[in-house]
């Protein structure tokens, strides 16, 4: 009986971290490129062909889309808050689930699990991160691996086993889905 609950929550975790790994952060940095062009011709003599001007410039803008629009305060629009407050809800209810699962107590899992989440969403929104993406679903499976190995471990070091097990879990799927582009 022990044994098949303990399959059922490794599936449960790793299904957790594939959906973690491949939800999308709420807000997303689009870069915008305006250019201008200014064409001005001038004749010294008109029997002389016009000699011809072309002047541009590149302007960048960087902006942060969100569905709220400047409604509400600085720490509900931004894109580290959003980040975290989605990884906390996720991992809230994988803690949970995991603690009900292993008989460790649902508010103890839920608790771990919304720490775990808040880390999780915030590696994720990484612009540093977000350049090494096989790094990044290591790093993320790691931290999945610790918060579920903490939240439901039992014996010695579940939360280190955890982390193991969850990074190279993650470290796979990074590999997988990086050879696979």
């Amino acid at each position: 009986m022990k044994s098949s609950i303990c399959k059922a929550a490794l599936v449960a975790a790793i299904a957790l971290l594939s959906c973690q790994v491949s939800l999308p952060t709420l807000a997303t940095t689009t870069t915008t490129t305006t250019t201008t062009t200014k064409t001005t011709k001038t004749t010294d003599t008109p029997t002389s062909t016009p000699t011809v001007y072309n002047a541009s410039a590149t302007k960048n803008r960087h902006h942060v889309t969100s569905s709220v629009q400047k409604s509400g305060t600085y720490w509900s629009r931004h894109p580290k808050v959003k980040a975290a407050t989605m990884g906390a809800g996720v991992g809230t209810a994988a803690g949970a689930v995991t603690g009900l699962v292993t008989h460790r107590g649902i508010v103890r899992g839920a608790a771990i699990g919304a720490g775990t989440g808040a880390g999780v969403g915030l590696m994720r929104s990484s612009s540093t991160m977000k350049r090494h993406p096989i790094m990044n679903d290591a790093a993320t499976g790691g931290a999945v691996g610790l918060g579920l190995g903490l939240a439901g471990g039992r014996g010695n070091h579940p939360g280190v086993k955890g982390a193991a097990v969850g990074g190279a879990v993650g470290l796979g799927i990074g590999l997988i889905r990086d050879k696979l582009k």
